[in-house]
């Protein structure tokens, strides 16, 4: 497969004799120029190998991470920790708990709500955070310090391995797989499941 990207069209396809007629017929079109095989766009990143095309974000991983002042510490296996149930301050507030000294709100919600979207646009090509992403979404109103901790834990694991990414693989398969989950009413507010579900054809992932 060949990615090519040329003035804000991405040609796609595995016959370059095909790439080159449509890269014609727009050139006798529109006044355009090509920039080649595509490389970097929109902060992702393209690695070609004999297995396929690798879509990573690292270089927007690192950024994140020196931007959170977060070089020197020390990554994290798990993208969140399951023995820590995050709440809302009217949560908090209605059962009078501890927390509503030891947790405080955050002065600024400002750079919470930018990490949580740094993070969501992340999930494009890192599936493995899309949930705890989704957690932590929740929380975008009156965040707590609790939740920040929560979130820079995110960027903790995806330091772990900043090239990790989603392979479009050029094997040609009609398989659909599909996976779900789901953690079974464990909001302590509202005692809803939140779901999410990785879906593949064949190799490629899909959505």
């Amino acid at each position: 497969m060949v990615l090519i990207y040329v003035d804000d069209m991405l040609i796609t396809g595995g016959r370059l004799d095909l790439i080159e007629d449509t890269k014609n017929a727009l050139q006798k079109a529109f006044k355009m120029k090509d920039l080649g095989e595509l490389k970097y766009f929109l902060g992702i990143e393209f690695a070609r190998s004999e297995k396929g095309i690798l879509m990573h974000q690292r270089k927007y991983v690192l950024e994140l991470v020196s931007e959170l002042g977060l070089s020197a510490a020390k990554p994290i296996g798990t993208p969140m920790d399951n023995n820590i149930k995050l709440t809302t301050r009217e949560y908090d507030e209605h059962l009078s708990t501890a927390s509503l000294t030891e947790d405080e709100v955050l002065p600024d919600q400002g750079p919470y709500q930018r990490l949580i979207e740094k993070l969501l646009y992340l999930t494009v090509r890192r599936p493995d955070i899309a949930f705890s992403k989704q957690n932590l979404s929740q929380y975008l109103h009156q965040p707590k310090r609790s939740y920040m901790e929560a979130a820079q834990r995110r960027v903790k694991y995806i330091k772990n391995e900043p090239g990790l990414g989603v392979l479009q693989s050029n094997k040609s398969q009609d398989k659909i797989i599909a996976f779900c989950d789901a953690d079974w009413a464990a909001c302590p507010q509202i005692k809803k499941s939140i779901t999410n579900f990785l879906m593949k054809i064949g190799e490629s992932t899909v959505s």
